[in-house]
């Protein structure tokens, strides 16, 4: 890995508070003329004398949101050219014969990759109860890598970190964790005690629906340089303007996610009070059950994501979605928009026991009553 390109750029105080350093991490170092940002790089070759050789090697625009994620997870971070390229080169690292403990909500990309290993006998899968910690903690026994994925798509489960990790490593085994919907700003996973932190870039980080791009962070040295070379020799490199668009993305992050964080925690609140409404799931809400769970590990709130249940048809649910006139019906989320889809619309979703008419919301920036007026309009028309 090239460590001169990471030497280039200006160093964070470790007094400064997140949202500091998600605006300064990451920028080139001060000199007369330089750049606030770091500049576009667009080159597939480069001379001889550095690490760097090729474009698959490196670039400086990739180097720039590396340097910045890494500050925030607390390790090496390596981006890709999604968050389900990221999940692969992670996956890869177990090895062959090797027993994988997923959670039966887990992301149906994700659980897709290690099914098709374990479909050519590559690996074994076990799937779990990700809010059933002692089921999680048994089933690290034999494993080889233990998959997390707090907080859960779209179920909202909040795992508990430290204990699975802590039983994932008296095992032997890789500790992951998807970390995606919590965002570097409301979870620490390797500070928790997992190897390996995801995030789908795409989502919260880049906040404007504009790019692809994942990433892995990790404070081991071993697994950070399999996770580089994985990404080097299969090519699954994120694209330079990309990486430039979520690391301005990324500048704007704290703000955001306080702005969506309110709205979420209001509408969760609004929506478990409405009558076509059977039940939400949103870990910051009084009541729900992974309540304190949340309080112990999300203590600067949960985040923007919320799902709930509708006392519907599957069609009726689709219908009352469709009618939204400001929130998009459409899938994937974490951006200055609000989104909404019922999750069971695909197979592979229904399949993993999400409920029929479960709503995935990805809550916005918008005036929280204007979002309200559009859900409530939509709700009592079925």
């Amino acid at each position: 890995m090239n460590q001169d390109i990471n030497a280039q750029f200006a160093q964070v105080d470790k007094s400064w508070n997140e949202a500091t350093v998600v605006a300064q991490a990451g920028r080139p170092r001060r000199s007369a003329g330089a750049a606030m940002s770091q500049p576009i790089t667009l080159s597939s070759t480069y001379v001889h004398g550095s690490d760097l050789s090729y474009g698959r090697d490196g670039n400086n625009s990739w180097s720039a949101l590396e340097a910045a994620l890494g500050e925030l997870d607390g390790g090496t971070a390596t981006t890709f050219s999604s968050g389900l390229a990221a999940a692969t080169a992670i996956a890869s690292l177990v090895p062959t014969g090797g027993k994988v403990v997923i959670p039966q909500a887990a992301y149906y990309g994700v659980k897709g990759i290690f099914g098709a290993a374990a479909d050519l006998n590559h690996i074994t899968v076990q799937l779990v109860d990700g809010a059933d910690t002692a089921a999680c903690i048994q089933a690290c026994e034999g494993a080889a890598m233990v998959w997390m994925e707090s907080i859960a798509n779209p179920t909202l489960v909040v795992q508990d970190i430290s204990a699975i990790s802590a039983a994932a490593k008296n095992a032997g085994a890789i500790a992951v964790v998807d970390a995606t919907f919590a965002t570097p700003l409301r979870q620490k996973p390797l500070e928790l005690g997992a190897d390996i932190v995801l995030h789908s870039a795409t989502k919260f980080i880049g906040g404007h629906s504009d790019l692809l791009l994942g990433a892995a962070t990790t404070n081991n040295d071993a697994l950070a340089a399999r996770i580089y070379s994985y990404r080097h020799d299969n090519g699954a490199i994120p694209g330079a303007l990309e990486t430039f668009l979520a690391l301005r993305g990324l500048r704007t992050l704290a703000v955001r996610l306080d702005c969506s964080q309110r709205n979420a925690l209001e509408l969760a609140t609004r929506l478990a009070a409405h009558p076509k409404v059977t039940k939400v799931n949103y870990p910051g809400l009084e009541g729900d059950s992974q309540h304190e769970i949340a309080q112990q590990l999300l203590p600067h709130g949960s985040g923007a994501m919320l799902s709930f249940e509708l006392d519907a048809t599957p069609e009726q649910a689709d219908s009352a979605l469709e009618s939204l006139a400001l929130i998009t019906h459409a899938t994937s989320l974490g951006g200055v928009e609000s989104l909404i889809e019922r999750r069971a619309r695909y197979e592979a979703e229904m399949n993993a026991g999400v409920p029929l008419t479960l709503c995935r919301f990805s809550v916005g920036i918008e005036n929280v009553n204007d979002l309200w007026r559009d859900l409530e309009a939509a709700l009592n028309r079925m």
